[in-house]
């Protein structure tokens, strides 16, 4: 059974924390207490285990804020993404587990979301697409701590659709480009295609 300080951080950090308008924002306790149905205590809780992972900046007298991506942190994630990305690329390649019919179900699933009021459900598809690639590696720690960087990446990729014009139809172009070279079996290939993906994206969230 869910206790409440888990019912709380899993709020938190899918949909709070992937919510780009609530960068910088104070949060209140009592509102997100009312909101899922727990009491206080499970929510303080919550919010001291964000903070140790630096997703939220708990201010005296204050209360919790919601940190905001400064120009270094969105760099280094996009870094941390393509060494974890390109390995499991490589991994899946040559070990013949490349799970291509799951990402090219993703990417028709991302090529139905291409509304101004589907960016979220855009950007939640891709993290899946890439997600789904790491997983194929067969590595619990590494899945892991790639999706630890989940609430990060979905609030920059979030910003970057709206920031960046065209940058939907981008972004399933470079999936595509990545799914075949998995398919093609290219290493050399999906790696340039996941840099060039993560490298676009890095540009459009700098400039904006």
């Amino acid at each position: 059974m869910t206790s409440g300080r888990e019912k709380a951080y899993a709020y938190l950090k899918e949909t709070v924390l992937t919510d780009p308008a609530m960068s910088g924002e104070f949060l209140s306790e009592q509102e997100i207490a009312d909101r899922i149905g727990v009491s206080r205590t499970p929510i303080r809780e919550a919010l001291l285990l964000l903070a140790a992972e630096d997703l939220v900046q708990l201010v005296p007298k204050r209360g919790a804020r919601v940190a905001a991506l400064s120009g270094r942190e969105i760099t280094e994630l996009m870094e941390l993404r393509g060494l974890v990305e390109r390995y499991a690329a490589e991994h899946a390649i040559g070990s013949g587990r490349a799970p291509l019919k799951e990402l090219g179900d993703l990417l028709d699933r991302q090529r139905g979301l291409t509304g101004p009021d589907q960016a979220r459900e855009f950007i939640a598809v891709d993290h899946l697409f890439h997600a789904t690639l790491v997983s194929a590696v067969g590595n619990s720690l590494l899945e892991r701590h790639y999706d630890g960087l989940r609430s990060r990446q979905v609030r920059a990729g979030v910003v970057a659709l709206y920031s960046g014009h065209g940058r939907q139809e981008a972004v399933l172009q470079e999936h595509r480009a990545i799914l075949d070279a998995l398919t093609a079996g290219d290493s050399g290939a999906a790696r340039a295609a996941i840099d060039s993906h993560l490298e676009s994206t890095l540009k459009v969230l700098l400039a904006g």
